[in-house]
This record gives C-alpha cells, structure tokens and sequence, in this order.
C-alpha cells in the first residue's frame, strides 16, 4: 500500500487560445499510492480535468500544452513515452472513465465491437474470451441484457447507460489506475452505489489505484484516502479526507463544505453559496486566486501567490491566513468526521 504508483512534480498545462494563454494547470504536485483513492475536487474550471487530461497525454492537439513539470508512472516519465509506449500505457496501465461518454464511444460501430477490440489490445485474450468479459463488466456495472446490447450503436443507448458502458471498458482492462472523471454524473443513485462498490471492489482484488474527479462531496467521504482541492488551476489543500471535512483550513474548502445541503436542515431554509465567480485564467498568477471571493482576505492576498506549505503533519494549505504558527479559526459549523 505505500508504494507510489503516480508522482505529479509542479505540473504546468496552459491552453494557447486567440484570446491568449489559459494556465488550466498551474504548478500542481501530488503523489498517489498503489491500492489508494485520491479525490480531485473543485469547481468546474478549476483544472480537474485538464490535470487528468494531462496525466493521460490526452489534450487538444493545436492549443493544449505541458510547459513544465514531471509526471511519473511507476518510475517512467510519461512525457517522454513514445507513441508506441503511449498505446500501451493508456488502457492496459491507466484507464480513463470520461466526463463525457457519447463523444468517447464511436458511433459508428457497436458497442460489443468496440469493447472486445479494446480487451483484446490490452489482454492476450481470444475473441470468444474478450466477448464473454465484456458481457460479465456489462452485467456488473448493471446494464440489462448485456448480451443483447453487446449489439446495440453507442446512439441507440442512452447517456447513462453509455456512461455504464465506458465504466465496464475501464474495469475490464484491469488497468494499474482508473482516473474517474465525475464518473456517476449520468447516473441515478442506485446505479450510482453500484458503480461505487464496482470500483471499491476492483481496488481490493487488484489493488488499484483510483484518481476520483468529483463534485460530490459525499462521494468523496465515501470513496477517497485523500483530497486535493484545486481552484483556478492551482492545489488550494491537499490532506486525508477524515482531515479534510473534520479540519479543513483552506477558506475556500469551507466553503465547499458550507454549500452542502444538511439532512437535518428545515426545507425552507436558504442555501448556502461561495459568492462571486471563478477568475479568468488568462489572468491569474500575481495574487491569490481566490481573494476576491474571500471573507477573511488581506491586502497581502491581492499581492502575492500563497505557497503550498504543510501547516499540520500531511496537511498541505495555500493561504496566506494559515501557517505553522498562526491558524485562522473557521466560523460556521464544524463536520465531525
């Protein structure tokens, strides 16, 4: 368990648009370990994705860029795989459950098709074999007669059960990680556990890693050792996520924590939401990001980038509010975790 399957070291991935240069990653560093659950959490826009987009070499082919970091799979550096290495490393290594499952399925074949030929790539395998593996991953992820929809076009499906279908892919390679892009955003609650105790048990029988992009902070309790909240682009905390909603630090965390709704609360009651909006990412690099949004700011935070420093034993926060000898005290109710 605590042997490192996936270092990222001061990652940068910028996209070069026409209206100029977007840092969509910004100098973010993590470590995951082989058989743990690392949770990405954050607004949308606040560089999950790209993180994931970039640990897969996946970004758009004209604009999207690495300008500096390392990223490291089980010692090898991913960015100077070759694109034979490439075929290898995405799918059979490292497999991606996408945001989006209809642009991630060719319309134009079925969907059995697709599956087996992927099985195959990865797993040597026949094609009897990969057919009756991929009717078992659909049958676990909870699609009703997988063999009948083993001939069905991805269009003939709907979006939930395309998700399903991506998910059984995944699971079928037996990758060394799956890197879930809000995985369960299509699906209803029940499908929902089910995909959950699908990955949970995975890790268990092969001791899987699992990169979990989420907005679902109950997902998070549930599924995830640790958390990394990012926002425009950057690691705001990064801690065990126990730690996180019993002690988090970061204002901005807080007010994540804040904006679920309470089962105890009165229905009538408002809902509670991070004022403001996100800062364009064109724009970032000279102050704290999130200043402007803050209760608590200072005029050092219009001023200066907060460094990530470790203020508690593996409890990582950017603000210029928390150190080592000063904390700033969270005002609203506390989550006992």
């Amino acid at each position: 368990m605590g042997e490192l399957i996936l270092q990222a070291k001061n990652l940068k991935t910028y996209l070069y648009l026409a209206s100029g240069v977007v840092k969509a990653v910004d100098g973010v560093s993590f470590d995951l370990k082989r058989g743990m659950t690392l949770g990405i959490v954050g607004e949308s826009g606040s560089g999950k994705s790209m993180t994931a987009s970039s640990i897969m070499r996946l970004l758009p082919k004209n604009t999207g860029k690495i300008v500096e970091g390392e990223i490291l799979f089980d010692g090898r550096n991913v960015l100077t795989l070759s694109k034979k290495e490439l075929l290898e490393y995405r799918g059979k290594e490292v497999s991606l459950i996408s945001q989006d499952p209809m642009t991630s399925l060719d319309p134009v074949f079925k969907v059995g098709y697709q599956m087996v030929e992927m099985i195959r790539a990865h797993r040597n395998v026949t094609v009897e074999e990969a057919r009756a593996i991929s009717i078992d991953s659909l049958k676990k992820v909870g699609i009703p007669n997988p063999e009948s929809r083993m001939d069905s076009y991805p269009y003939e499906l709907s979006g939930g059960m395309c998700q399903r279908v991506i998910i059984a892919m995944a699971i079928s390679a037996q990758p060394k990680l799956v890197i879930a892009d809000e995985p369960t955003t299509a699906l209803d609650v029940t499908v929902q556990a089910q995909v959950l105790n699908l990955l949970k048990e995975m890790q268990r029988n092969l001791n899987t890693s699992i990169m979990l992009i989420t907005h679902n902070l109950g997902i998070v309790w549930e599924m995830c050792d640790e958390v990394m909240v990012m926002y425009a682009g950057k690691t705001v905390e990064h801690t065990t996520a126990r730690k996180l909603y019993a002690e988090a630090l970061h204002p901005y965390t807080w007010g994540l924590l804040d904006s679920m709704p309470k089962l105890s609360q009165d229905s009538k009651t408002e809902l509670i939401t991070i004022p403001g909006t996100p800062p364009d990412l064109r724009l970032t690099g000279g102050c704290c990001n999130f200043y402007n949004r803050c209760p608590y700011a200072l005029q050092v935070c219009s001023e200066r980038v907060p460094e990530l420093i470790e203020v508690n034993p593996g409890h990582f926060v950017a603000c210029h509010r928390q150190s080592k000898d000063s904390t700033l005290e969270r005002v609203g109710v506390k989550i006992n975790a």
